[in-house]
């Protein structure tokens, strides 16, 4: 569905998550993504801060107690922790010793960062201040971080400045998250600044493993990366539909499914 045919309800949902991925977005910004007028869009805002999730300002709005999100180092997205605890642990099965690899923003990846605690040799390229934290007093890791713009609740760094980083480099493997995996739209995310960072990063990357639990296939968000094919694995948990396992087959992308217990 094209952005201007969205009803009210669907673009006031497609807004709130632009505005939780990047903290805070502008009347104009909105109007022109979304093909509608400015008045419209000041409706939905006043709407979604009557609704309590954002606070008007003017020319915009901002995402909700995001500065105590920031001083907390808090993700916004902590839904099927249990499951992204199990891919997470999945993945570090793939991780060897002299790996350099790309830890994309997310929780999904913030967990393969905690449990690469203790590992000797390894290069962790991040665009993700909380998982450079997690993981800069390592001695055996050396932590890189790209520059670019701050997204307070993800606590990420965007843009072209960021996607510039990756230009050049040559790396083993990548564990790139996702908000949503399409089967007509591809890989989609919430904000269209990331787009140009996770292109950037794919490229830069001998291998990349898509990491996403079973709730966000067949879901939708905002901005098309581009097609599965861009994906070399897809890591998930086992409430994949047997549906979903065909559609991923038929597009020769190796499918690795994460079993067994959380381990505390």
């Amino acid at each position: 569905m094209k952005l201007e045919n969205l009803m009210a309800n669907q673009r006031r949902e497609k807004i709130m998550d632009l505005v939780r991925e990047d903290g805070s977005a502008k009347v104009a910004n909105l109007a022109k993504l979304f093909k509608v007028t400015e008045v419209t869009i000041r409706q939905d805002l006043e709407k979604l801060e009557k609704d309590g999730l954002i606070v008007r300002e003017y020319g915009g709005a901002f995402l909700k107690n995001v500065e105590d999100q920031v001083k907390n180092f808090s993700l916004v997205h902590q839904d099927n922790m249990d499951k992204k605890a199990l891919i997470a642990e999945r993945c570090l099965e793939l991780i060897e010793t002299g790996d350099t690899i790309i830890l994309d923003s997310g929780t999904t990846t913030t967990e393969i960062a905690k449990r690469l605690k203790g590992m000797k040799d390894i290069t962790v390229i991040t665009n993700a201040l909380n998982i450079a934290l997690i993981l800069g007093a390592e001695p055996g890791i050396e932590v890189i971080v790209t520059g670019g713009e701050f997204k307070p609740p993800t606590l990420s760094l965007t843009g072209q400045k960021a996607a510039d980083f990756f230009h050049g480099l040559n790396v083993q493997k990548l564990f790139l998250a996702t908000a949503g995996i399409s089967l007509k739209a591809g890989l989609t995310y919430p904000s269209i600044s990331d787009i140009v960072v996770k292109k950037a990063m794919i490229d830069a990357a001998e291998i990349t493993y898509l990491v996403a639990d079973s709730s966000k296939i067949g879901k939708s968000a905002l901005a098309s990366l581009g097609a599965l094919s861009l994906i070399d694995y897809i890591i998930t948990d086992k409430g994949i539909k047997n549906s979903n396992r065909k559609v991923f087959e038929e597009h020769e992308i190796e499918l690795i499914i994460a079993k067994g217990e959380q381990t505390k």
